[in-house]
């Protein structure tokens, strides 16, 4: 199980290694799933609006010991700032910490032989193995009515703030998935500081990323 930027990472490019998600919704979801990350794990919290550090011992994973030492080093930023500061350059971190472990492959062509492109394919080709695990706990999430377990329940809150439902979901009734993720993303699934830091989290990414995106595309 990989920690919740690569899960995000890993839902939002198909199996020809393109992406799915729009910019910035890309990288703002990245930044939430670090975040979150951080939460779960107890290093951060959201108190009196500003993101503060809890507990700045490093997780031993590059991408999140990065964020929590930026974020232990400038304490008084609010959630909205944070996904905004470390959603830059995040994308490349994640999907080379993806390529380093062999779950991933970076190939880089040409469009037209004029436009440089870099895509991000499985090894084999197919669907990763970390990302059919991560879509099998969502699915049970959705179709169940049983407890979900915090991770899976973070996830689930970060597709619902990204609007990403309809490309993971997409052999399920929309209804049902948007009645079911509400439900999640609300639940008590999460201890008091996780609670606050997943509500205002998902709060900054509804605002930021879902209202410029409809926006853009109306």
């Amino acid at each position: 199980m990989g920690n919740l930027a690569e899960e995000i990472a890993l839902l939002a490019y198909d199996d020809s290694g393109a992406l799915r998600l729009g910019r910035p919704v890309f990288e703002y979801g990245l930044a939430g799933g670090v975040l979150l990350d951080l939460a779960l794990a107890g290093r951060i919290d959201v108190v009196d609006n500003r993101v503060t550090v809890l507990d700045p011992t490093p997780t031993d994973h590059p991408v999140l010991d990065h964020a929590l030492a930026a974020i232990a080093a400038d304490k008084d930023r609010k959630p909205k700032d944070w996904v905004t500061r470390l959603s830059k350059g995040l994308p490349d971190r994640v999907l080379s910490s993806l390529v380093d472990a062999g779950v991933l492959r970076r190939e880089q062509d040409k469009v037209l032989l004029l436009f440089p492109r870099t895509r991000y394919p499985a090894p084999d080709g197919g669907e990763p193995a970390e990302e059919t695990e991560a879509r099998q706990r969502l699915a049970r999430a959705i179709t169940s009515e049983d407890p979900v377990d915090p991770r899976t329940a973070a996830l689930a809150s970060l597709v619902a703030a990204l609007r990403f439902e309809r490309k993971v979901f997409k052999d399920l009734p929309h209804a049902q998935v948007k009645a079911r993720l509400k439900t999640i993303t609300e639940g008590d699934w999460a201890g008091k500081a996780v609670r606050r830091a997943v509500d205002e989290i998902h709060a900054v990414l509804t605002a930021t990323v879902v209202i410029p995106a409809i926006t853009t595309t109306s």
